[in-house]
């Protein structure tokens, strides 16, 4: 349960990272803030600072931000009396931040460091490695690239190819079909490797590697958005993710915080989105105000909000609900 635990911590702050920017921006322009909450009520115990309230609360993925006048006009100070620039840097400072978490992660792997081995990260349903009955946490033993093994696999030159897999200190051999024309991106094993050695790098090395991690992996998201209508099933919600993160915790610390590093550079690409109730949704509707300089009703929106809600609590509930009938398969 270690892989599951540090997972939920570690969403859970990215999450909170992601609202304490917006916080942050907004306090800078003067704002007003009513509520700064970390996790989601009911409220636990709360006290108010100034004229913000800062609130504990009982459901603990994350946090909210609170601004005054939101939507409408509610006065002075209100979030809609400001100009674009100013309520643009709000929104998008959660998203930076998203990103800036990834980039720090992903620098703390690059000075860590990783031994030289392949994991398995991700198994398909169905796929000739799942019928052999290889894990997610499982090593590929013998090897030390995810690259010399798919050319192991790529080169045997017969109908199924034969190694070993460590899981929990054991070696355990198992023989696995090769599919000729197996689906797009799952390979004829249908595994998701990782892995490969890096050595500890310094201060400075691990900053600029890990910043070229993110934007390559930030655009390697962006790419792969119009694969989820063609692909919906290799989509996964908060079970997959989760029990990711269970076979991950076999591995140790550092995949932990790959798969940490890969969720925050998802938050921000993610919420990037023009869909009503996340923030590119609410960015459109300040362009269309910028565009035709006319203010969109804040009914209208409020309602197009709550449509777009609604929207993503279906496709996750759908998510999940597949998530667990690909466990249970």
């Amino acid at each position: 349960m270690f892989g599951f635990i540090v997972t939920f911590l570690g969403l859970s702050g990215l999450i909170l990272v992601h609202e304490l920017g917006h916080f942050s921006v907004a306090k800078l322009f003067g704002m007003h803030v009513e509520e700064f909450g970390i996790g989601f009520p009911p409220r636990l115990f709360s006290f108010r600072y100034r004229e913000t309230r800062y609130s504990v609360n009982s459901l603990p993925l994350g946090g909210f931000v609170r601004l005054h006048g939101e939507l409408d006009d509610a006065g002075e100070r209100s979030f809609v009396r400001y100009g674009f620039f100013p309520r643009a840097l709000v929104l998008l400072a959660g998203v930076f931040m998203n990103f800036v978490a990834g980039w720090l992660i992903f620098s703390s792997v690059f000075w860590i460091g990783f031994p030289a081995a392949v994991f398995v990260t991700d198994v398909m349903p169905g796929s000739p490695a799942a019928i052999a009955g290889i894990e997610r946490g499982d090593m590929i033993a013998d090897f030390d690239d995810p690259a010399a093994f798919s050319d192991f696999v790529g080169s045997s030159g017969s109908p199924a190819v034969s190694f070993s897999v460590v899981r929990s200190g054991t070696a355990i051999p198992v023989t696995a079909m090769l599919r000729p024309d197996p689906p797009p991106g799952e390979g004829s094993l249908g595994l998701v490797l990782s892995g490969g050695a890096t050595e500890p790098l310094s201060f400075f090395s691990g900053i600029l590697r890990g910043f070229h991690a993110a934007v390559s992996l930030s655009w390697a998201v962006v790419m792969g958005l119009g694969s989820l209508f063609v692909h919906p099933e290799s989509v996964v919600g908060p079970v997959g993710i989760f029990s990711i993160a269970i076979g991950t915790g076999r591995l140790g610390l550092v995949p932990i915080l790959e798969l940490l590093g890969v969720i925050s550079l998802n938050l921000a690409v993610l919420n990037l989105l023009p869909i009503p109730a996340l923030d590119g949704g609410r960015l459109l509707f300040m362009a269309y105000e910028a565009i035709r300089r006319r203010k969109f009703g804040p009914r209208a929106e409020m309602r197009a909000h709550a449509i777009g809600f609604s929207f993503l609590m279906a496709l996750i509930i759908f998510v999940t609900l597949k998530d667990v009938v690909r466990l249970l398969s």
